[in-house]
């Protein structure tokens, strides 16, 4: 707010300013005129304007009129350099980029009535804020059914960007995951304000203790489909989408693996049982607990494996096993067997789904594969639960939206079939951002076809700089358009006769070339969003939202060098900026490692 007193005072000093400005101006005129000179310049205005006396002609005018001019033309000019210095040089391409009325709908408020015509339950927001433009400084936001993808290169700000601002302003349930323990010290606390947090630490990233467990087999129930989906799942971790497999006993393997899987989870027995069985090619135990339990199919396909030729034998099994190697290691299976404390709570993927404003914090090793297999299961346990819960609501959809914050997706949870569900997911208002380091870092996942599939579903694709792969850079490049420079050429001509020759002419270059995109600065981000030119923003950290102090005040009480940590210091020393109230959401009670005050379980569509 301004102080009236400073403004007071600014305003009486310009007068008094402007009033001897114009009394020197007359004093100069009069003398050159030969006029009657000015009286004081307590009394100068107010003789002026009654009559009592004359302005003295046109010396008086241009002595005014002159100095003004070169005042305003030098602080005209000053003010074009300072602007100058501030403007980066990718940012002369912003005329030729998507333009104000292109991007129309993603503001502000044409997010908001996009979230009102999709019913989105008030106070949820306009949508995820994606940053602001470089031209004309306006907001840009996702709608409540966008799929994100970002390519950012190493140490170019998406934590503090992209994902910090998705999860901390996601008004429903969050599912993260992450090699890192940044993104939960610095959301944690913010999140627990509106419902129970979990954290999935089975490698200690966070050193967080295993305080609660979750039984994978809930996922199967007593469901062969979801039996050997579970199974795909575990498999595919430690094998790339486009990667030529073996031809039997990779699938082999597979479905012994899931029917396994399906025994123990009839049977009530721990998934560690199932690593037991396939150390002991001759137990017979899960054929006859699938028969016993009506799975004739199954049992018969199970002892197909056990009277197999013993080299056959030995070969399905041997694969079967090194799918199911992550339960080998303790230190992950505690996080999904109950163990011997009666304490520990169990985690149920499908009431975290149900249940409005639970936050999971996923965390994996990049370069250990023993907790990926878990991580990616849980994840897609929760989101297949999510897509249940929305096809039971009104419309389809979520009335308060998911959101997975998948950083580090490739490496931590590289679900194969993510690139099928970007395609209808949006709809039904399950919102993901998958963060990526770059193309080739998807591509190894996905495959060319698998990744392309991907950044084509997604309706807000965010390139953050810190990339050197030519070929994606080329695309994008070619994606920002061209435009044709006029240029001027001079001929001299030997003769004096002759007068020297102009031309003028015009080619077509790239918006932004590769090398642009290249050497593009932190704090500039190209985004490409469904149906509109590209556009050039401002991605806004954390420190300039909302919920800066609240995310201040989580790093502060979750890390473990919070004074040394570089957000907090980044943080302190500039100035907060607010555009958007953070929305009020009734908090949901539950069961959790940490949970905030409530006032009871709100479901989806509303009951309670």
């Amino acid at each position: 707010m301004h102080n009236p007193v400073v403004s007071l005072v600014v305003l009486v000093g310009g007068a008094v300013l402007v009033c001897v400005w114009l009394w020197l101006a007359a004093d100069v005129g009069a003398r050159l005129h030969g006029a009657q000179s000015p009286p004081p310049p307590a009394t100068f205005v107010v003789a002026w304007v009654v009559g009592e006396y004359s302005w003295p002609g046109v010396w008086a005018t241009v002595a005014a009129a002159v100095p003004a001019a070169v005042v305003a033309a030098c602080g005209f000019a000053i003010g074009r350099e300072v602007r100058r210095r501030k403007v980066h040089r990718i940012d002369r391409a912003v005329r030729y980029l998507a333009s104000r009325w292109e991007l129309r709908a993603t503001t502000t408020r044409g997010a908001r009535a996009a979230a009102r015509r999709m019913g989105v339950r008030r106070g949820a927001g306009p949508g995820l804020r994606v940053g602001r433009t470089v031209r004309g400084g306006r907001d840009l936001w996702g709608s409540w059914e966008d799929m994100h993808v970002d390519i950012w290169g190493p140490r170019t700000g998406k934590t503090v960007t992209r994902a910090i601002p998705a999860v901390v302003s996601a008004p429903g349930t969050v599912v993260v995951t992450s090699n890192k323990r940044d993104i939960l010290d610095a959301t944690r606390g913010v999140r627990a304000r509106r419902g129970p947090v979990w954290v999935f630490d089975p490698q200690a990233q966070a050193g967080e203790p295993a305080t609660w467990w979750w039984n994978p087999l809930t996922f199967i129930g007593d469901n062969v489909v979801k039996a050997i989906t579970l199974a795909s799942i575990f498999a595919s971790v430690n094998r790339a989408s486009h990667t030529r497999s073996d031809g039997y006993f990779e699938p082999a393997g597979q479905d012994l693996f899931g029917h396994l899987m399906l025994a123990a989870s009839v049977d009530g027995r721990p998934i560690t049982d199932v690593y037991t069985w396939l150390t002991r090619a001759n137990d017979d135990t899960p054929a006859r607990i699938l028969r016993r339990g009506g799975h004739a199919s199954a049992a018969d396909a199970v002892e197909g494996v056990l009277t197999a030729p013993g080299r056959q034998r030995a070969g399905v099994y041997g694969t079967a096993l090194q799918m199911a190697s992550f339960l080998s290691a303790p230190e992950v299976t505690r996080w999904v067997t109950p163990g011997g404390d009666p304490a520990r709570r169990e985690f149920s993927h499908a009431r975290f789904a149900s249940v409005v404003g639970g936050t999971i914090y996923l965390l994996s090793e990049e370069t250990n594969k023993m907790a990926a297999p878990l991580v990616l299961a849980l994840t897609t346990a929760i989101a297949y639960a999510s897509e249940g819960a929305a096809i039971e609501s009104p419309g389809g959809r979520l009335a308060v939206p998911t959101v997975f914050v998948l950083d580090e997706a490739a490496n931590v949870c590289p679900w194969q079939e993510l690139p099928t569900m970007y395609s209808h997911y949006g709809s039904r208002g399950i919102l993901m951002m998958t963060i990526l380091q770059s193309w080739s870092q998807g591509a190894a996942v996905w495959g060319e076809v698998g990744m392309a599939k991907l950044w084509g579903a997604a309706n807000v694709r965010v390139y953050g700089g810190g990339v050197s792969d030519t070929r994606f850079l080329g695309e994008l490049s070619a994606a920002t358009g061209v435009f044709e420079p006029r240029t001027t050429s001079t001929t001299r001509r030997s003769s004096a006769w002759w007068p020297d020759s102009v031309g003028r002419s015009s080619r077509s270059e790239p918006v932004l070339d590769v090398a642009d995109l290249v050497s593009m600065p932190r704090g500039r981000a190209l985004v490409l969003m469904s149906g509109r030119r590209p556009v050039l923003v401002e991605p806004l950290p954390w420190w300039q939202g909302p919920h800066a102090d609240a995310v201040r005040a989580s790093i502060t009480a979750h890390s473990p060098s919070a004074r040394a940590n570089p957000w907090v210091r980044a943080a302190a020393s500039r100035p907060r900026v607010v555009r958007e109230r953070p929305s009020r959401r009734a908090t949901s009670a539950g069961v959790g490692a940490v949970a905030g005050p409530a006032s009871g379980p709100r479901r989806r569509g509303g009951r309670r």
